[in-house]
């Protein structure tokens, strides 16, 4: 096995963590199994109680899937000390492991999951192979994965709108979900096959995702009403909890998934606007000079040649990046272009998140009025849609990627309008949603960055443009 790169501190720190841990996962497993075999020979009314036992565990394991430690566990790690846990778990004692079993296993899971990382990228132990693009094996693929997902995951919903009590289900969960799945697929075949292609396609992708960052955080804040600290930290450790492991574990700069911090970044951004003089956000007034703020400072950051640098020059240690092929160029030279790509249109997304009911109780009245006016407004716009969308694709995204992203921080909003108009215009079709590509969007960080390590190794990425 020939590894690339000599051992880190940090590498070495995770081995020492993750041994214990595994070792301790596999024997709480052990035990689990030693009591359930003996737990199988007593009367019918110890089963009636272990199989309650046995449900609140597994609703504490769902609990810990969705984010955070159960409720059982957080109970007692509050009633004992750091200092006692860390004793009987370095002991091994049988009664805190199986206490803990589902905490081990989800530790040695995300353990695992980075030394297969590892093994991926940095060693030769898996073959490697060279990309090849093929347009019509491209498309196939795709097609089939919609035609699998139509016929076995297609879903009608009828969920209540927040706003309105009826089900609208004009941008639900549902529909955000899907449209980051289906996003994320081709995302994710862009850079296996090398499409080279559809770049300016995937920008618009990435610009999405934004937009959704903008709309989503937005909704839950001025909605929700919630700046606490918790729900801030649990977004900060969403975003950015498995990308550091993984810049440990693999010895990358932060910069190299700038998905991460650019998304962090506007999130921060949507959080301090709705969150400074919060109690006024109701007011139009207020809330009309707070996203005039936002494009201020944007323009400020971004537009006004050497602020840019001045201002984020002191994080020069954790967004800098120097390029193997472009080693001339300034650190901070990739972070500058990939926040730069994408610099407005989160506001975008906090402009129609705050519009959101109004468009709805409008989409409310549509659906009332009589079949052929209901029928000439949809008609047209889709119309306006459709030809908007075609001279946007004649002529921006014809452009050459170059050319293409001068222009793209000022038009990504109109493709994303597009589909969202495309996608909403019948109840029926808003009713309606892919649950395979629902689910794949709930996970688009984590297929984000694994791809990285298990379809490209490190020397295939800096060699691809992303």
């Amino acid at each position: 096995m020939v590894v690339s790169g000599p051992i880190t501190p940090g590498q070495v720190s995770f081995l020492l963590g993750f041994i214990p841990v595994f070792i301790a996962w596999i024997y709480s497993e052990f035990l689990e199994y030693k009591k359930s075999a003996s737990h199988s020979k007593v009367h019918s009314d110890n089963n009636l109680v272990e199989f309650r036992d046995e449900t609140i565990k597994e609703d504490d394991r769902a609990v810990l899937l969705e984010g955070g430690l159960t409720r059982s566990a957080s109970a007692r790690f509050h009633s004992s000390s750091i200092k006692t846990n860390l004793i009987r778990f370095l002991t091994m004692e049988d009664s805190f492991l199986l206490e803990n079993r589902a905490i081990l296993r989800a530790m040695a899971e995300f353990g695992s999951i980075l030394m297969y990382f590892y093994i991926c990228d940095r060693t030769n132990l898996l073959g490697e192979s060279t990309k090849k693009y093929n347009r019509d094996l491209f498309l196939f693929l795709y097609a089939l994965l919609i035609i699998v997902s139509v016929i076995t995951s297609l879903m009608k919903h009828n969920d209540k709108s927040a706003f309105s009590g009826k089900a609208m289900q004009y941008l639900s969960r549902h529909q955000t979900e899907e449209w980051k799945g289906w996003m994320q697929v081709l995302f994710l075949m862009y850079h296996y096959f090398a499409a080279t292609e559809i770049y300016n396609a995937i920008r618009v992708f990435i610009a999405a995702y934004v937009w959704m960052t903008g709309f989503g955080n937005f909704s839950y804040y001025y909605i929700r009403k919630d700046f606490s600290l918790a729900r801030f930290t649990q977004m900060m450790w969403r975003l950015n909890f498995f990308v550091a492991f993984c810049c440990i574990v693999l010895n990358n700069d932060y910069a190299l998934y700038y998905i991460c911090p650019m998304h962090t970044l506007f999130t921060l951004m949507v959080y301090g606007a709705l969150g400074i003089f919060n109690k006024y956000n109701e007011k139009p007034s207020v809330m009309a000079v707070k996203i005039l703020a936002c494009f201020l400072l944007v323009i400020f950051i971004w537009e006004i040649p050497g602020v840019f640098e001045i201002l984020w020059s002191p994080l020069t240690f954790l967004l800098g990046y120097t390029d193997p092929a472009k080693p001339d160029l300034p650190r901070l030279h990739e972070w500058h272009f990939r926040s730069g790509l994408d610099r407005y249109i989160w506001i975008i997304g906090m402009i129609y998140a705050y519009y959101h009911p109004n468009v709805e109780k409008w989409m409310e009245k549509l659906e009332e009025c009589e079949t052929r006016r209901k029928f000439s407004i949809k008609a047209s716009i889709v119309a306006v849609s459709l030809f908007v969308g075609y001279m946007w694709y004649e002529c921006i995204y014809k452009l050459d990627k170059v050319t293409y992203n001068k222009y793209h921080p000022y038009t990504s909003w109109i493709p994303i309008t597009v589909y969202i108009c495309l996608r909403n215009f019948t109840q029926r079709l808003r009713s309606y949603s892919l649950t395979l590509f629902a689910w794949l969007g709930k996970i688009t960080l984590e297929t984000y960055i694994s791809q990285f390590h298990i379809w490209l190794r490190f020397v295939d990425r800096l060699k691809f443009s992303f």
